[in-house]
């Protein structure tokens, strides 16, 4: 079984955890301001009736920088 199934997450987590370990790990000279707006990530939702959505709201916003 792969580590990230047995971890109970499922592939994006996986590859998002990597990807922000990475970025971390990056030394200083390297690292830019633009590879880390990469790690900046928001959950909206919205409530669709009849196919339209309605009542957008941020479950988790953006961190601004």
């Amino acid at each position: 079984m792969s580590g990230w199934k047995a971890a109970g997450i499922s592939y994006v987590q996986y590859a998002n955890i990597c990807a922000r370990a990475l970025r971390n790990a990056l030394k200083d000279d390297v690292r830019t301001q633009a590879v880390l707006q990469r790690n900046n990530n928001g959950l909206k939702f919205a409530k669709w009736e009849n196919g339209v959505a309605k009542d957008q709201q941020f479950v988790r916003k953006p961190e601004s920088h």
